[in-house]
């Protein structure tokens, strides 16, 4: 690790969380008004965050590829917490999966759900399912939706099967889905974040109403192709 690294994660951890702090308080404030000003809010918090990794960190973001104009499923790789904050700025507007236990952290919970965000039980099996397409349904308004389908944070260059609850969802809602490669786990898993470039890669769009093995099997090649 070289100390250049380590100086700048020692500025960006008390910077960028002593300004999430002060976003989420005034966030909390905006529950009271329209759910558009707290969007909005939610939107100045992931824009913190790419500020600090750009100007603290040294992490430039590359987005290689084609966004679709039209409602689809993004399947996308999940490495360390950079894509977990930072995939509003880079999708346009999604409803994301996440595990429900980012819902339950006191006020920022309560922010990420008036965003958009959908709780996942990882032990709740069928249930848990049911329950994302039905809050999906209700809340989606033809918003893209954003799932990451290993189901958890994995190491880069590891490449683990997809959990089932992602095959359930492209044939419950019928959409086509755009696998999204990132390859963040070099850069932004460990304690000390290393300054370089973060890619998105925009994979090729990928039809409804396919076999589930094929459309796993396709789906996880995509996603790994930063990661050899």
């Amino acid at each position: 690790m070289r100390p250049a690294d380590i100086a700048r994660s020692l500025v960006f951890y008390p910077v960028f969380y002593l300004g999430s702090i002060l976003l989420v308080l005034a966030g909390t404030m905006t529950l009271v008004l329209p759910n558009s000003v707290t969007v909005a809010m939610a939107y100045a918090w992931f824009r913190w965050h790419r500020w600090c990794c750009r100007h603290l960190l040294g992490i430039r973001v590359v987005v290689e590829g084609e966004l679709p104009d039209h409602p689809v499923l993004y399947a996308v790789r999940h490495e360390s917490f950079f894509e977990a904050i930072d995939l509003p700025n880079v999708l346009p507007n999604p409803m994301i999966f996440a595990k429900k236990e980012l819902l339950e952290i006191p006020l920022w919970g309560k922010l990420g759900y008036r965003y958009g965000l959908i709780g996942v039980d990882r032990s709740a099996g069928a249930r848990a399912l049911r329950g994302m397409i039905s809050e999906a349904r209700t809340r989606g308004a033809g918003r893209p939706l954003a799932i990451f389908p290993e189901g958890t944070r994995v190491p880069y260059r590891s490449s683990p099967p997809l959990q089932a609850g992602f095959a359930g969802l492209y044939k419950v809602f019928g959409l086509p889905v755009v696998p999204v490669a990132v390859d963040s786990g070099r850069l932004y898993h460990r304690l000390w974040k290393k300054s370089g470039v973060v890619r998105y890669r925009v994979c090729a769009e990928l039809p409804s109403g396919l076999p589930r093995q094929d459309i796993e099997t396709a789906v996880h090649t995509a996603i790994n192709t930063l990661n050899r």
